[in-house]
């Protein structure tokens, strides 16, 4: 019997990476997609180096799939020192954290409706909130909560399901220079109720979840995983 597929976009690190595993674990065939990968990616998932805003680059990692069951979209950026500032910084987190987002939905459409798949969508805490200093970054992951709703209500008639996570205070590369700042962490932990920093795992989970058989009516959602964070 062949395994469903599942496809993660950003999965040769972090959130992605983590999600892939728990994917793979779960019993699906798994493709990464994406620029970087750690050096201890286990051999079991195919890694196919890919510039998610090229969507003829895109097309070309995934001609040789039929059907596909999950898309995951986990590829992500940001830029410091007040990049993200500039029109072309500005620009291409955009191009990564959202229109590459929409580049893979709109690549394996047919195939994910052929599988009565699931789309689950990388949104973030920052989704919600303003940055002084990534106004791209937050931009984007603001944009991807209306891109998941947007294709829930597009794609649910067709069986489609369209998801997202939004991840808190997760300790990734992303994430290390400000929870290692004590400047910085002491105030995220005074405010955080469960007093912890999240991991790549716990996200992964929740990801299966919204994957899963147990979620087939759950379509639309935008779920925090950030202990609290957004609520305190």
């Amino acid at each position: 019997m062949n395994k469903p597929i599942a496809i993660v976009t950003g999965g040769g690190t972090g959130i992605g990476r983590a999600v892939a595993e728990e994917l793979h674990r779960s019993g699906m065939r798994v493709r990464c997609l994406g620029i970087d990968v750690d050096i201890d990616v286990p051999g079991e998932l195919e890694f196919t180096k890919t510039d998610v805003t090229v969507p003829d680059a895109v097309r070309v990692a995934l001609a040789d799939l039929d059907k596909v069951a999950v898309l995951v979209n986990a590829a992500g950026i940001i830029k410091h020192e007040g990049r993200e500032f500039t029109p072309e910084g500005f620009r291409s987190v955009l191009d990564v954290n959202l229109c590459g987002t929409q580049i893979l939905i709109s690549a394996l459409q047919e195939r994910l409706i052929a599988s009565a798949g699931a789309v689950v969508n990388v949104a973030s805490m920052w989704s919600f909130f303003g940055s002084e200093k990534n106004p791209a970054y937050a931009t984007s992951k603001a944009g991807i909560v209306g891109l998941t709703r947007s294709y829930a209500v597009a794609l649910a008639a067709r069986g489609v399901r369209v998801n997202a996570v939004a991840p808190g205070w997760i300790r990734t590369r992303l994430s290390v220079a400000a929870l290692d700042d004590p400047s910085r962490s002491d105030a995220i932990m005074a405010r955080l109720p469960m007093r912890r920093w999240g991991t790549p795992s716990e996200v992964a989970r929740v990801v299966r979840f919204l994957c899963s058989e147990e979620s087939q009516y759950v379509t639309g959602v935008v779920l925090p995983v950030d202990g609290g964070f957004s609520v305190a």
